[in-house]
């Protein structure tokens, strides 16, 4: 029952799979781990390559090369344990649209402080994490379609600011897991984040998607909020603007009592 729940999971995902993997630089990984094997055992080609075999075959492994596969795969199994006997190329940095305000040590405080009406929605990252730039895009995505005046988005680089991640809470070491971290702050002050971090400081199991940071945080309320938000703070200033002569409106006419008349032609006198 166990492995037909699992193969159904794995049809009914596929799609998004093909869709997730075929992108140049999953292709370009996949290229590079197999072209190793594939020229050691393609004919025509394995012969002209050096080996240190007894027997001079250069087509079959030779001991070292086994042991620099298995430990190369173990290291890759240690490093990340969702990952197979695949080695993956790093994803390329996300260059994409986006409504987000980049923070940095002097910055972040005095713009969560600004306006206690803003609600901002903070991303915790570093640069050399590739889980950071797996979720980049979503993030982004997620500022395209909820940023408004009343919910902002933003994203602050503690891999080169400590003090932040020390302020914060959000640790760097790639043991905890904490990367990226998202942060929800109100009035200036954090109401929520995942991932939760437990006692040994220790992320709590979490999938980081956009199905997930729309759930957990309640995006959709809260940016039917900020709306109305926006809607008074606009009509206060049409308030504003109402009770002031408008430039270019209608002037006064003139006072016609004190305006000269004009003299009389000689025809008429």
């Amino acid at each position: 029952m166990g492995l037909l729940t699992g193969l159904c999971a794995f049809l009914y995902h596929l799609p998004q799979i093909y869709k997730w993997l075929l992108k140049p630089y999953y292709i370009t990984s996949f290229l590079l781990t197999i072209s190793f094997v594939v020229v050691r055992k393609t004919p025509g080609l394995c012969e002209h390559l050096v080996t240190q075999r007894e027997d001079g075959n250069s087509c079959d492994f030779d001991w070292r090369e086994l042991e620099i596969l298995m430990f190369l795969s173990a290291i890759v199994m240690m490093k990340n344990r969702r990952a197979t006997f695949v080695m993956t190329c790093q994803p390329p940095l996300y260059m994409g649209p986006e409504y987000i305000k980049y923070f940095s040590d002097k910055t972040i405080d005095e713009e969560l402080q600004r306006d206690s009406r803003v609600t901002w929605l903070v991303e915790f990252y570093a640069n050399w994490s590739s889980d950071c730039q797996s979720f980049a895009p979503i993030f982004a995505n997620l500022s395209l379609n909820y940023n408004c005046a009343g919910l902002r988005f933003g994203k602050i680089d503690i891999g080169r600011y400590e003090e932040v991640s020390k302020k914060y809470r959000v640790s760097t070491s790639p043991l905890a897991k904490q990367l990226p971290s998202v942060l929800l702050f109100q009035g200036g002050r954090e109401v929520m984040r995942r991932p939760m971090v437990d006692s040994k400081g220790r992320a709590v199991s979490w999938t980081m998607n956009e199905e997930n940071i729309i759930r957990e945080f309640n995006l959709n309320e809260l940016f039917q909020k900020s709306k109305k938000l926006n809607k008074s703070h606009g009509s206060k200033e049409e308030e504003q603007n109402g009770s002031q002569p408008q430039e270019g409106g209608e002037e006064l006419p003139p006072d016609t009592d004190n305006m000269e008349q004009p003299k009389e032609s000689k025809k008429d006198q």
